[in-house]
């Protein structure tokens, strides 16, 4: 089976019916009729629903696995959550390297959903291992009396770090290869792909939800390696329907003569680097590069486009297009750094919100606690039931305000997202200053394992608040990365937009051990006490509610200057700012 998003020679002419540098599964012109659209996009939302599955499945309650059976304390398995996270964000990078320069995104998400379900499946064994599983250690307060061999430890992080090697490959290329199934060029098929991305963001909510609620409720009542074993399952029968759809998808040319984008954007940098002392008047250059000469931005890389007025010692060694591209990926850099703080807050959502909610009155009904890690099904609840408000009423109504297709703009879209996230912290330091008080009145303040006469409903509003700026800045973000970068760096660029959480969950680990430090010595209580009765958790709150809004400053004024990479290519594309 030839998969021609790694590699073809095929030249046959296109026609009007055939998508443009596409083919099938067979390396022949490919037909819309018959291929890509939401046919296609379906099988791809499955196998990243059932791969969100499994992630959740593992990092919503990861922290209480680690402070339980493995017996760490907060502070250190909130770094370690954040660590893992990290990397899973991270690695990514490398994935998407691999997809774009040699095996393609197809071939790419097949290899990494195997190399998945083999971490899962040994996650699963060291979590049904006998020490692990005793009856103490499913009793939440005995936790702190488990041992697990040191084996069994090795064999747990060994396997999470090897989910995080099939995360690196899937991630990237899956959300890009369903992009893929639209037709950049025919203005409904755009249309339709910026809806695939609120409705893609939509359907992981929807797992994300069923995660919270039910496999939490599995790990923290049942047994671990059952919970970790149903979304083991659920991937391998994600990646059986993926396989399903291979003769419906739109697989990208890629040319065996044909430079990897990694290659030509090395190129600009050596050629600008190489004329930087030439002065134009000594130039030759082509009469269609005197638009992008006239830019300002990045004005050196210009001379990438310049050869010494009669001399071919170097020939032409780099495009118009090449220098674009270069451009655009330098466009990016400073709406990346500064969406930083979005992603050191979203860290909090499944740690620090998690073990504050533990110690809160989480009864539903006589004789059932709601398990502290199912609060994050409030964020998935959320992005439920806005997505449709959004995409149906919001976007029209703004449509007939802004002229833009989608409404408002990709950093519209992002900024509003950063500012909800800051209300967040803002109200996640009010209600843990109300717990507080709490503790203060009824005399809990030395007491460990005691639940707090507080109801954990006080918690909906910042899990809320959390789950609509995903609907903004999330999917916000994942569009920008998308459509910002060249062609053939899509995996790349939604790699890029991986990385911001990444970095933010290193960020938010670098944060909390620090701060420990800071703050746990001298006999006195760090802000991260185990005991978060004796803790300040609001004190971090409204720390990380103000680094959120100079973030926010700061990337209002970067998008002021920022000049989208497609205002002159696609009609259906936003063009303003």
């Amino acid at each position: 089976m030839a998969i021609s998003d790694l590699s073809s020679d095929a030249g046959a002419p296109l026609l009007e019916h055939t998508v443009h540098s596409c083919v099938d599964y067979r390396s022949r012109p490919v037909h819309k009729s018959s291929s890509g659209g939401w046919k296609s996009a379906y099988f791809v939302i499955a196998v990243e629903m059932a791969e969100r599955f499994a992630y959740y499945g593992i990092l919503s309650n990861l922290i209480s696995y680690l402070t339980g059976p493995l017996g760490q304390s907060t502070a250190t398995a909130a770094e370690n959550v954040n660590v893992w996270s990290g990397t899973m964000s991270l690695l990514p990078l490398f994935g998407a390297f691999v997809a774009d320069s040699f095996l393609g995104r197809y071939r790419t998400i097949v290899t990494a959903s195997v190399v998945y379900v083999l971490g899962m499946g040994s996650l699963t064994l060291s979590a049904l291992l006998p020490s692990l599983s005793s009856s103490d250690c499913q009793n939440t307060n005995k936790f702190s009396l488990c041992s697990p061999y040191e084996s069994q430890v090795i064999l747990f992080f060994l396997s999470l770090y090897i989910v995080a090697l099939g995360h690196s490959g899937h991630k990237p290329c899956v959300q890009a290869f369903g992009a893929d199934q639209f037709d950049e060029h025919d203005p409904e098929e755009c249309k339709m792909r910026s809806s695939f991305f609120n409705w893609w963001y939509f359907g992981i909510c929807v797992v994300s939800f069923l995660t919270y609620l039910i496999i939490n409720y599995i790990q923290d009542n049942l047994s671990w390696g059952l919970g970790f074993g149903i979304p083991c399952i659920c991937i391998i029968v994600g990646l059986l329907v993926f396989l399903l759809g291979t003769k419906t998808y739109r697989y990208g040319i890629k040319r065996n003569n044909e430079k990897t984008p990694f290659v030509r954007i090395g190129q600009v940098f050596v050629a600008a680097f190489r004329n930087r002392q030439i002065s134009p008047s000594a130039m030759v250059v082509e009469e269609e590069a005197w638009e992008i000469l006239s830019e300002e931005q990045f004005k050196f890389l210009n001379k990438a486009l310049f050869v010494p007025d009669g001399s071919n010692k170097f020939g032409k060694v780099c495009s118009i297009r090449d220098v674009e591209d270069v451009k655009a990926l330098l466009r990016l850099v400073p709406i990346w750094t500064t969406n930083l703080v979005y992603g050191i807050v979203l860290a909090q959502s499944s740690t620090i919100f998690t073990k504050q909610g533990a110690t809160m009155d989480r009864s539903i009904i006589a004789g059932f606690d709601l398990p502290a890690a199912s609060l994050q099904s409030i964020i998935s609840l959320s992005i439920l039931v806005t997505m449709p408000i959004y995409d149906r009423v919001f976007v029209p109504s703004a449509q007939v305000f802004t002229g833009k297709p989608s409404g408002i703009t990709m950093l519209q879209r992002i900024g509003t997202g950063l500012f909800l996230s800051a209300m967040s912290m803002v109200t996640a330091a009010l209600v843990e200053m109300k717990r507080l008080k709490t503790v203060e009145k009824y005399g809990l303040f030395d007491e460990l394992n005691v639940t707090i006469p507080m109801s954990v409903w006080w918690l909906v509003p910042q899990y809320s608040l959390i789950g609509v700026s995903e609907i903004f800045a999330m999917v916000g973000l994942q569009e920008f990365f998308y459509d910002q970068v060249p062609t053939e760096l899509r995996s790349v660029g939604l790699s890029l937009n991986l990385s911001i959480f990444g970095f933010g969950s290193f960020l938010s680990s670098f944060l909390i051990s620090a701060i420990d430090k800071k703050t746990g010595g001298d006999g006195q209580y760090s802000w991260f006490a185990d005991n978060l009765n004796q803790a300040h958790i609001d004190y971090f709150y409204w720390l990380l509610g103000g680094i959120n809004t100079i973030g926010l400053m700061v990337f209002l004024h970067f998008s002021k200057l920022y000049i989208y990479r497609n205002r002159r290519e696609y009609t259906c594309r936003n063009v303003g700012r």
